[in-house]
């Protein structure tokens, strides 16, 4: 199993996404903040888009543990590792800083966004995508 990382921010907005490669899909990990915990499951099936065809979209499911809003970064970085490398996507989610303003959660957001945009460049130069 292949095992790739991203990190992005610093101290209690540092996000981290962990990528394991399986032989039939890809499990990722996106955990950060103060609490790192389980907020938010997604599952990405890539399909050929109807819209466009020849190109990739996906189908989500998408779980939120009861209160929580993690799945705001977890259905995103799904379904973007989903289109980018053709495999069925599980995106574990769980991002928290306690009491969280605005602009906390705004640097948390921009983190998962700027750590899954890492991953997924690493990902799609692995031999096997």
């Amino acid at each position: 199993m292949t095992e790739v990382q991203a990190v992005a921010g610093e101290g209690r907005w540092r996000v981290e996404a962990r990528a394991f490669c399986t032989a039939e899909g890809i499990v990722v990990l996106l955990t950060g903040g103060e609490r790192p915990h389980v907020g938010a499951v997604v599952l990405s099936l890539p399909r050929p888009s109807r819209a466009a065809p020849g190109r990739l979209s996906c189908t989500s499911t998408v779980l939120p543990l009861l209160g929580h809003k993690d799945d705001l970064v977890a259905r995103p970085l799904a379904e973007e590792v989903a289109v980018a490398c053709g495999q069925p996507v599980v995106v574990v989610a769980g991002v928290h800083v306690d009491e969280a303003s605005e602009e906390d959660i705004a640097r948390l957001v921009a983190n998962c966004r700027t750590a899954g945009a890492t991953l997924i460049r690493q990902l799609e130069r692995l031999p096997s995508f």
